[in-house]
């Protein structure tokens, strides 16, 4: 009945979570294989935003659609995902489970974004770590590997082009010339602890 009302209605008289609705309603009409939501919950308030991604979880249950959720929200990633592309300055980083990522990050802008969240599972607290240095412009990118300015682990050969995403371990790709290193230093780092 509500439905009916509101078919003469126009956008602005709905507010931001009926609109988000309304456009899931119209991609989702055709049942697509593969649903695109990009930042489907941006400003709108939390009760809502939940509403919107359960939402999103229930068609991807209902209609075994795959969806690519597009979000800077961790959160929302933790909860909602099965599966991490991480992205820097529009290029693919690493890409494994969602687990992996949170727990077992390889790459150092991955690394950068765990340490900067705070997480309620570890015992001892340790003070949030912020990623130095700014991303680089879109339109100037500096040649090599776009995060090499504000890594850690940069090196000469950093600058020899784009890393590219190599399968490290079972279903878990990262782009870095250094990500060998990195695991040693955690194995290494681990057994000083």
């Amino acid at each position: 009945a509500e439905a009916r009302k509101r078919l003469s209605s126009y956008p602005h008289e709905f507010s931001g979570g009926m609109r988000q609705r309304v456009m899931i309603a119209m991609a989702i009409a055709n049942t697509p294989d593969i649903l695109i939501a990009d930042e489907p919950t941006t400003a709108l308030d939390v009760t809502i935003q939940a509403q919107i991604l359960e939402l999103l979880d229930e068609i991807k249950q209902k209609t075994n659609s795959s969806i690519i959720l597009i979000t800077h929200d961790l959160g929302v990633v933790a909860k909602y995902v099965d599966r991490v592309m991480v992205m820097y300055a529009g290029k693919p980083v690493e890409f494994s489970t969602v687990d992996n990522i949170f727990y077992r990050p390889m790459h150092p802008y991955t690394l950068g974004l765990m340490a900067s969240i705070a997480r309620l599972d570890e015992e001892k607290k340790e003070q949030l770590k912020p990623i130095s240095g700014s991303p680089p412009s879109l339109i100037d990118l500096p040649e090599g590997c776009t995060f090499k300015n504000r890594c850690d682990f940069c090196e000469d050969n950093c600058a020899n082009g784009v890393p590219p995403l190599k399968e490290i371990e079972d279903g878990h790709f990262v782009a870095c010339y250094r990500v060998e290193d990195i695991l040693k230093n955690r194995i290494e780092r681990k057994n000083k602890d």
